[in-house]
């Protein structure tokens, strides 16, 4: 399969992989059916997202997805990041991604979320 040059970026040189000291939310999670893992960590300030670092073990679409998301995360207001949808991923990951690859986008998404449901952001 070929990749995009985003997503071959992405996955050979991730800008926002490693973790975050004393981070106020973690939240990992699997895809049980292909193996990828993605853990996000969050530090959050006056109602956002002051910064976000992920980990994971995952495909390069995956591993590309959670970077992005990272990227476009810090810095918003988290009902700006709780509004993201796949499409905002999508796009911007400038690939036609089949639809049994989808999961591969969507999960780094998720594991964001989950996060900031974890600490009660989400209300």
């Amino acid at each position: 399969m070929l990749y995009s040059s985003v997503i071959s970026e992405r996955f050979r040189h991730p800008r926002f992989f490693g973790d975050l000291a004393d981070a106020d939310a973690v939240f990992e999670d699997v895809n049980p059916l292909c193996g990828d893992r993605v853990r996000i960590q969050l530090k959050l300030a006056n109602g956002s997202v002051a910064d976000a670092r992920f980990k994971g073990d995952s495909c390069a679409i995956c591993m590309a997805s959670a970077d992005l998301l990272v990227e476009i995360a810090r810095g918003r207001a988290i009902g700006e990041v709780l509004a993201l949808a796949p499409d905002d991923l999508l796009t911007r990951l400038e690939a036609k991604i089949r639809p049994s690859r989808i999961t591969c986008v969507t999960l780094p998404l998720q594991v964001l979320k989950g996060a900031l449901t974890a600490v009660g952001a989400a209300r």
